[in-house]
């Protein structure tokens, strides 16, 4: 068996930092007390993993704004004519987090090393906890290839806290029924993990994670209650947002926010789209090289070792 060969150098690369933008008319924001000030902007910027293109918001760094978090992928959204090649990734190893992708539109395909071989439809939520190492690969779905359309999801990459670096992998997929919603009349929120304005997901999480995906109306002020000494960030997918401060976050900039007070205050003057992540700081040392988030450089050595050996399982029996 040939063991393939990944990218080496780590494939934990950053985004640029935006200068913010700046309401210039009237502000639609009402301020209320204990609000979390915005520590910096970012530009997501054009990768491409294995065949698929993705706007990369942030990859291994702003870890004291970002953790339990490392890594956030948008992909798409790609067009895909019925009966074209698959946009794909091919079989790679990973250890020490958990890959999670959700599907907007179109729908993916999904086969790893523990056996699981399914098709991830629109609106679903999968997580791949590595553990202490497997192999999946990744592509657009059968629905795609049959029928064609547009393919644009996430992929976020959820730490794993040190004492689960080296748990049993599992992959998991949940439904529209685990997580929870929240319907007003100028906004809806599907709340993917954790907790949001008394509405909690019925997924489970390894540390204290939240995971939120927002659709305003025109008109929308909204302000979000946060744990002070948890991490938050805001993505904006599609619209535009006004935050503390007269800043305007644009498609694909994420505003990553300090921590020590409580309120998240937005205003969306026309119909927009966003995600809200964030949660408890795991305060631990993170090393990453190439597929591997780990705590120290002998641990990602280590992980080298394991996937040459076939630990992680066999890559030509994935693809």
């Amino acid at each position: 068996m040939i063991r393939r060969q990944f990218i080496k150098g780590s494939a934990i690369i950053g985004a640029s930092i935006a200068i913010p933008s700046i309401v210039t008319s009237a502000s639609g924001m009402i301020l209320s007390g204990a609000n979390r000030q915005v520590r910096k902007v970012l530009n997501a910027h054009k990768v491409k993993v294995g065949t698929l293109p993705v706007l990369r918001a942030f990859a291994g760094n702003h870890l004291d704004y970002v953790s339990p978090y490392v890594l956030f992928d948008e992909f798409g959204p790609a067009s895909i004519e019925a009966g074209s090649a698959p946009l794909r990734v091919n079989a790679h190893p990973h250890a020490g987090f958990t890959p999670t992708t959700y599907f907007l539109s179109g729908n993916g395909h999904h086969k790893d090393s523990l056996n699981y071989d399914f098709q991830i439809k629109k609106g679903d939520f999968m997580m791949f906890n590595a553990g202490r190492g497997a192999i999946h690969m990744e592509e657009s779905g059968q629905g795609l290839y049959e029928n064609g359309g547009s393919y644009h999801g996430f992929q976020i990459w959820l730490n794993s806290p040190a004492k689960f670096k080296y748990m049993a992998p599992q992959t998991e997929v949940h439904a529209d029924a685990q997580m929870g919603t929240l319907v007003k009349p100028d906004y809806t929120a599907k709340v993917v993990l954790g907790d949001f304005m008394g509405i909690r997901s019925r997924i489970e999480t390894l540390s204290p994670a939240f995971y939120v995906h927002i659709k305003t109306k025109p008109g929308a002020r909204i302000s979000i209650p946060t744990n002070p000494q948890h991490n938050a960030f805001l993505y904006t997918i599609s619209g535009s947002l006004e935050l503390e401060g007269r800043k305007v976050l644009k498609p694909n900039q994420i505003a990553l926010y300090e921590r020590g007070e409580s309120n998240i205050e937005l205003f969306s003057s026309e119909k927009s789209e966003i995600l809200l992540l964030g949660g408890q700081p795991l305060n631990e040392p993170v090393y990453s090289y190439g597929p591997f988030v780990m705590n120290n450089k002998a641990q990602i050595e280590q992980c080298f070792r394991d996937y040459q050996s076939g630990k992680m399982g066999n890559p030509d029996l994935v693809n």
